[in-house]
């Protein structure tokens, strides 16, 4: 596992459960049962501040974490820096051997 990955910053990251809606349709949402803590390494992608009223800031990020991370997708939840932030891209894995096999995905914090 890469340095930064492993002596990375805390995040806990909320999987994706299933669960029936009123109508009874399967809607996808973040667990309720709770976060599962993490290591990562974010990498600054693009931001935008607001420059005119009306408009909102937007910080998008690239999180880098360890290979053995199942039920993550785009309906998953994460929260770093002390922030919530929504996946935006699925989550692509990167084989290679044990040390630097990973995840990444882009995260842009919630308004």
């Amino acid at each position: 596992m890469s340095v930064q990955r492993r002596r990375g910053q805390r995040a806990k990251v909320w999987k994706t459960a299933e669960v029936i809606d009123q109508r009874g349709n399967t809607v996808a949402v973040a667990d309720p049962n709770g976060p599962i803590s993490v290591r990562a390494a974010f990498v600054p992608q693009r931001s935008a501040r607001a420059e005119v009223t009306g408009q909102q800031q937007i910080n998008v990020v690239r999180m880098i974490v360890a290979a053995d991370l199942p039920g993550v997708t785009l309906w998953s939840r994460v929260e770093y820096a002390g922030r919530e932030w929504d996946i935006v891209s699925p989550p692509a894995y990167h084989h290679g051997d044990r040390r630097t096999r990973h995840w990444s995905m882009d995260l842009r914090e919630r308004p």
